[in-house]
């Protein structure tokens, strides 16, 4: 192979200020003609979705479907198992996470939800891909390296390692040309366009095809602060430190109940010294639509209670169509099942297309 890519050194603050003003221009181009962009983006099943999610995602994209965006939504279910050794309740977890993408105003209609494990010809991408990354690109992916430390010294999975190849795959089979991500993300999408590149460069093309198999995927940046937990800590499911979607208002109020916060009365919106007020403040104020400056100012000496309180009731009302919406999906098992068999023939019939175009690039068609 010709060439090697460093994926941390790729996001140095340089590329880091590119990719920022790519994302601009992107959504620029968005509000011109929204119909030249499709999206894909999702989730993996691991539990249910929660506030973090809402601001940082799930908002977005029923924006940019809204927008006129072709939207896909992978169901990562394989991808649960690159650090578990098992799958646990996969049905109920899958079925929960379309009812939420649902009920947040995804439409199925529109929108192709998918679990990627019933798309056996996305997967099949996995091998010609393989090919076009070594194993210290894949090493030094910030996520793999991450995940492995996190583990112990256990060792890594092949489908750890190969991580990055995989949400190539998702982004490359549908031809999508944006991808909702946090900068943190940054190196997998840039793994995924040397992907593409290699591919062009080394298999070309169908024949008389003017364009290459894969587009260059551009990243489209999340504005949204990144949200701790209730605990100060990151937030994760893991940690049962988040405000989930389906929660109701009494679980909403008794988990911020508990939120941490700190010993002064005073609330002020100060991120540095004061984190976790900081994060409730953000969280107010984007239930609200308003500044956390504004929003500190007019608490005040109300303290940390009258802030709770605050944060209770505007996201339990935030959520509250939300959640009614989910309630009556939940009660007709047949509104998921539709979605999925829609979303899941869509994603099969755009894959078996995309993986012919690959074997004829290839010389790989004999029938």
């Amino acid at each position: 192979m010709s060439e090697t890519v460093n994926l941390e050194s790729s996001m140095d603050a340089a590329s880091l200020r590119r990719a920022e003003e790519i994302s601009a221009e992107v959504k620029e181009a968005i509000a011109e003609d929204a119909s030249r962009f499709r999206m894909l983006t999702g989730d993996r099943p691991t539990g249910r979705l929660h506030l973090g999610h809402y601001f940082g995602s799930l908002k977005n994209r029923v924006a940019l479907q809204e927008a006129g965006v072709d939207s896909w939504l992978v169901i990562a279910d394989y991808q649960v198992i690159t650090d578990r050794d098992s799958v646990g309740e996969m049905q109920d977890r899958v079925r929960g996470l379309a009812t939420d993408y649902l009920a947040v105003g995804i439409d199925p209609e529109t929108a192709t939800i998918f679990p990627h494990s019933q798309i056996p010809e996305l997967n099949e991408l996995m091998l010609p891909f393989l090919s076009l990354v070594t194993d210290a690109e894949l090493r030094r992916n910030p996520t793999v390296k991450s995940e492995y430390e996190a583990s112990g010294g256990r060792p890594m999975s092949g489908l750890l390692l190969t991580y990055p190849v995989h949400q190539a795959a998702d982004i490359l089979f549908c031809k999508a040309n944006i991808v909702p991500v946090g900068k943190d993300q940054l190196p997998h999408l840039e793994q995924t366009r040397v992907v593409a590149q290699r591919f062009d460069k080394r298999y070309g093309r169908p024949k008389g095809a003017k364009r290459p198999v894969f587009p260059r995927p551009q990243a489209l940046l999340s504005e949204t602060p990144s949200l701790l937990g209730t605990d100060g800590q990151k937030m994760s499911k893991s940690r049962g430190n988040t405000i989930e979607i389906a929660m109701t208002p009494d679980e909403t109020a008794k988990r911020l109940k508990k939120a941490v916060t700190d010993s002064e009365r005073h609330i002020t919106y100060d991120p540095a010294h004061r984190p976790e007020v900081a994060n409730l403040l953000e969280i107010l104020a984007l239930a609200t639509g308003r500044d956390p400056n504004a929003v500190a100012e007019d608490i005040g000496n109300g303290g940390a209670g009258t802030l709770k309180a605050q944060v209770t009731e505007a996201v339990n009302e935030m959520f509250a169509p939300i959640r009614a919406r989910r309630t009556e999906i939940e009660a007709d098992p047949a509104i998921i099942d539709n979605a999925l068999a829609r979303g899941i023939e869509r994603a099969r019939d755009q894959a078996a297309d995309t993986l012919r175009e690959v074997h004829e690039a290839m010389s790989m068609t004999y029938l």
